[in-house]
């Protein structure tokens, strides 16, 4: 496990995710149930990963100033409240990657143990479905179970928090066989990636691509904007 010391948010969180799969996009990869996805979806991930290489840096792309708000959230109120409720430092982390570099994820927070926390702060009426279903939404199995694939931890801790209502505290133990399944998916998947690009050089005369440096401003991932009520 490797940690790189960038902000997330930041542009330079930004330019380290791109062109790698990481554990907030494996859900284009593998379902809830731990099943190797088909169809559409993980061609149209293998081509914006692809994008993503060829341009050295992320695509283009329209964020709303809410995500940066309800991720000032998360900091600033759901990870303060649980490590005062639950006595236990979390430490702010940038991005992780796997000791070979090809796959990351970026942690919410992690522990002195080696453990981490993803924190979601939805909709009221999303927390209340999580509060009574009283289990990890499977909207977020690929993310948690691959951050532990990134990490190596054997366990995750998972806060649905709200302003107003009793706080969602899962702990998640590593789950073998959708882990197995997953490090074959990204094994498959990696390997697609660099055959793809090796294909768009050899599209371009065999020539790599020539990139601009362009300032890239902050932001949050766009599939994490939630709300804290």
């Amino acid at each position: 496990m490797k940690i790189l010391d960038v902000v997330q948010g930041s542009g330079a969180w930004l330019q380290a995710r791109s062109g790698i799969p990481t554990a907030s996009e494996f859900h284009n990869l593998v379902t809830p149930l731990g099943a190797p996805k088909k169809g559409e979806t993980p061609e149209t991930y293998l081509a914006t990963k692809l994008a993503e290489r060829w341009l050295g840096g992320p695509l283009p792309t329209t964020y709303g100033g809410g995500a940066m708000e309800q991720g000032s959230l998360r900091e600033s109120e759901a990870i303060p409240w649980y490590s005062l409720t639950y006595g236990r430092d979390v430490k702010a982390v940038g991005f992780v990657l796997t000791d070979d570099g090809r796959v990351g994820c970026s942690p919410d927070g992690m522990f002195e143990d080696g453990t981490g926390i993803e924190v979601k702060c939805p909709a009221t009426h999303t927390h209340v479905k999580y509060l009574l279903n009283g289990e990890l939404p499977a909207d977020y199995t690929a993310q948690v179970q691959g951050s532990m694939f990134v990490t190596g931890a054997e366990s995750w801790t998972f806060l649905s928090y709200s302003r107003q209502l009793p706080r969602l505290v899962l702990t998640v133990e590593r789950d073998a066989a959708f882990v197995g399944v997953l490090g074959e998916a990204l094994d498959k998947f990696c390997a697609r990636l660099d055959a793809g690009y090796e294909r768009l050089v050899a599209l371009n005369g065999g020539k790599e691509p020539v990139r601009e440096i362009v300032p890239i401003p902050a932001t949050v991932p766009d599939d994490d904007q939630d709300f804290c009520f």
